[in-house]
């Protein structure tokens, strides 16, 4: 990379070249002091031996739910200042009350009941345990657990922002599609959908009451719409993954209905994470003139750490404004820290699809997306955050 395009293309406060230390000027400053932020993150952090500890008490009944709840607590502060030290400007709770990324969430919807089924979700040498969600009487969205949860994390959040994270509306019906929707509740799919996409704005706007001002929802669905294999598995349970996608995006477009302009709401796209597996691979060219043409979300974090994710081409569907791509260039499945100088020339060729001002950093996705966690230790999850931090701070 010559001198010229770095300083064109990666200004900061400070950016190290050779050894040589720049300051550009302060109009070059690119820096974003609203969400998504150009150092950002998708959510999940390893739990801590605490929490294992007063879970597994919980569960044998050794201790009982306000114990837990004060040990939750607990470490939930001390994770929230940690974020802050590592310099980011946005903060989760780290999902540290969940078990799974996404059930625990739909089963504290009005409708959803959680289910043992005979096996777990298989992802590449491994397979979760057995847990499942099915529809058993009309979707709303009342009195959820989740409310307290985030109002917990506002509160300790100091100045930082305080991101919730939720499970995007299309996971419900993907996971278990029609054979997981009683059909005496829901003999036609359209109603289904369409009460699906209603609860979604009335929990949009409970957690907006609530104080929040930056949503996440998170959705494997769409990568696993770009790949072979899992639209080969979809044809075979009797879904049509062609038209999928547009149904996705409608639902998604009526859930955003009527939301506050000063709420930030991004979709994390996931290629699956349990454990340091995955189980969809292929690039984002298939979904993205519906998921980048048509969803009106503010932001998409985009897994871009392997090769399994393609190019940056498919962000060309984004059109220029407020919309933001949050690459995921840092990889939460092992702990090995990449190069800067490598991340940065791929935050330059991202931008030439996309406007570098229309860009941010993360980690490809959370250390934890389920109760298990990633195989790389705490430390290590710390020096990636810092890594993502620093690199941001040269990059823009």
């Amino acid at each position: 990379m010559s001198m010229g395009n770095v300083l064109k293309l990666f200004s900061s406060e400070t950016i190290h070249i050779h050894g040589i230390l720049w300051v550009p000027a302060p109009e070059l400053s690119m820096q974003r002091n609203l969400p998504p932020f150009r150092a950002d993150v998708v959510g999940s952090y390893l739990r801590p031996t605490a929490i294992k500890k007063a879970r597994l008490q919980f569960q044998n009944g050794e201790i009982d739910a306000s114990a837990l709840k004060a040990v939750e607590d607990q470490e939930i502060k001390q994770v929230v200042d940690k974020q802050r030290q590592a310099g980011l400007q946005v903060v989760t709770d780290g999902e540290f009350r969940r078990s799974w990324w996404h059930f625990d969430f739909f089963e504290g919807l009005d409708g959803v009941e959680g289910y043992e089924p005979e096996q777990g979700i298989q992802f590449t040498g491994v397979q979760t345990k057995a847990r499942s969600i099915k529809v058993t009487g009309k979707i709303g969205f009342s009195q959820h657990p989740m409310l307290d949860h985030f109002r917990y994390l506002k509160s300790v959040a100091g100045d930082a922002v305080a991101k919730m994270t939720i499970p995007s509306p299309s996971v419900m019906h993907f996971r278990g599609g029609r054979k997981a929707i009683s059909t005496e509740v829901y003999p036609d799919l359209a109603a289904y959908f369409d009460d699906l996409a209603i609860a979604y704005q009335q929990a949009i706007r409970a957690f907006y009451q609530a104080g929040c001002r930056y949503l996440q929802l998170d959705d494997t669905v769409w990568a696993y719409l770009c790949s072979e294999d899992q639209k080969r598995q979809i044809r075979e349970r009797g879904d049509n993954p062609d038209t999928l996608a547009q149904t996705y995006a409608d639902v998604l477009n009526k859930a955003l209905e009527g939301k506050p302009d000063d709420l930030v709401v991004g979709l994390h796209v996931c290629r699956g994470n349990f454990r340091s597996t995955w189980i969809s691979e292929g690039g984002y060219e298939p979904v993205a003139p519906i998921l980048f043409g048509q969803v009106k979300v503010d932001a998409f974090f985009l897994e871009y750490d392997t090769e399994r994710a393609g190019g940056f081409e498919p962000l060309r569907f984004i059109k220029p404004g407020h919309q933001q791509a949050v690459i995921g260039l840092i990889t939460s499945k092992i702990g090995t820290l990449e190069q800067p100088e490598a991340v940065l020339e791929r935050i330059k060729e991202a931008s030439q699809y996309i406007s570098l001002d229309q860009l941010c950093l993360s980690p490809q996705c959370g250390f934890a997306s389920t109760e298990e966690g990633n195989t790389l230790t705490e430390a290590q999850q710390w020096d990636k955050l810092r890594l993502v931090v620093d690199i941001s701070r040269r990059a823009w």
